[in-house]
């Protein structure tokens, strides 16, 4: 089974992935494209650009379509997408987002973790907190507003490890 964890920064999507590592024998952990790239030697501007998040796209694009069962990806397309689109709101996405709905059907669990209140992850005001809104609104539009599969867990993270499991199991 493929799943992907998807989020606005600073919800738990990693500690959510690691959780599930762990209670899943058989399974690696792609991390997150952005840390991937900087890890080749990628080097990423100091505020994020439409280039940087292009990049990440592609690499996520690639990292999925190359993948096999019993993978857990940090971050997938349609988070990545929505990033570009907040932050380049003039940019046309309709092809983008095709990509990312073949990518999507793809997966065999996607995983929404929106932001809570109060949050599970400390967050502060450097975190560009406006930006991680605006990218959580506009997630929570595409998975319930196009009927995109997904699951959205909440509450501590045994509770959110135990939703995704009880959804693998069935």
């Amino acid at each position: 089974m493929r799943v992907a964890i998807v989020g606005a920064h600073k919800v738990g999507k990693t500690t959510l992935a690691e959780e599930l590592l762990e209670s899943l024998p058989g399974y690696t952990l792609e991390m997150e494209p952005y840390y991937q790239l900087e890890a080749s030697g990628y080097e990423f501007s100091e505020a994020p650009t439409s280039e940087d998040f292009l990049d990440q796209f592609n690499y996520s694009v690639k990292l999925v379509s190359k993948s096999e069962s019993k993978v857990i990806f940090d971050r997938c397309v349609i988070d990545i997408l929505a990033y570009l689109h907040v932050i380049d709101p003039g940019r046309n996405i309709q092809l983008l987002f095709e990509t990312t709905q073949t990518i999507i059907a793809g997966i065999d669990l996607l995983v929404f973790v929106p932001i809570e209140e109060p949050d599970l992850i400390a967050v502060h005001p450097s975190d560009k907190l406006k930006l991680r809104s605006r990218v959580n609104d506009l997630l929570l539009d595409w998975i319930r507003d196009l009927g995109i599969a997904a699951i959205e867990v909440s509450g501590t993270l045994s509770g959110r490890r135990d939703q995704v499991l009880a959804k693998i199991s069935r």
